[in-house]
């Protein structure tokens, strides 16, 4: 049963008591924007740009009443406030990854087709094949127009975080439309490469191509 009032769930199951944290809209989708790096507000709004300021801002304070976000000032030179999860919050991580295998079979009617970077890099965990990836172990940089990622690679997983790398095997660059083909309608690298729309560098350029096969599901060729 659910109390209109303050939206919970009279219900002592975890399921319940989750919900009643992360139930309202856009909780979710904000734990998802901030699963690869701390944002500033302004980031989080450019990310969910359906989702009010003031509604932000109430779902952000919701989040941090709950332990699941936190604030801080990033020195100088930035030196600017920023949102990120706390370990509470970033245990949800394997959570939001089988909830997107799930979802990505359902119906979807909108015109909005291009994904966000964190929902793409997200993508590419969530459809991550780890059995032919042994060959194709470590570290690479992804940048999704202005945006960079660490994508580092093992026997088992594929993690990611915002953030630049010394010394990768590779550098991918590409944009949110190319990369959101790729990872969603099964668009080939090479395919990409050749329309000039995705550039590998580096000397490992090969097994960037074939991680990307690998994170879109495909098998390499």
């Amino acid at each position: 049963m659910t109390s209109i009032g303050s939206r919970k769930y009279g219900d002592p199951c975890g399921v319940a008591r989750s919900l009643n944290v992360l139930g309202d809209r856009w909780a979710l989708l904000i734990v998802r924007d901030l699963l690869l790096g701390p944002k500033r507000f302004k980031d989080l709004q450019d990310g969910l740009q359906d989702a009010g300021p003031n509604v932000l801002t109430q779902r952000l304070a919701d989040l941090a009443d709950a332990h699941v976000v936190g604030r801080r000032r990033l020195p100088p030179p930035a030196d600017v406030w920023v949102y990120e999860l706390t370990e509470r919050g970033q245990a949800l991580e394997p959570v939001l990854i089988h909830l997107g295998r799930w979802g990505s079979d359902l119906p979807y009617r909108s015109d909005r087709r291009i994904l966000g970077t964190d929902s793409l890099v997200l993508g590419m965990k969530a459809s991550f094949d780890s059995h032919p990836a042994v060959d194709l172990a470590g570290t690479y940089e992804l940048w999704i127009g202005a945006d960079v990622f660490t994508i580092h690679l093992d026997r088992t997983a594929l993690s990611a975080k915002r953030a630049t790398v010394a010394g990768p095997q590779a550098v991918i660059h590409t944009d949110s439309e190319t990369l959101t083909r790729i990872v969603m309608d099964g668009l080939a690298p090479q395919d990409a490469i050749a329309r000039g729309k995705l550039v590998i560098e580096g000397g490992q350029a090969a097994r960037a191509e074939a991680l990307l096969e690998l994170a879109a599901g495909n098998r390499p060729r």
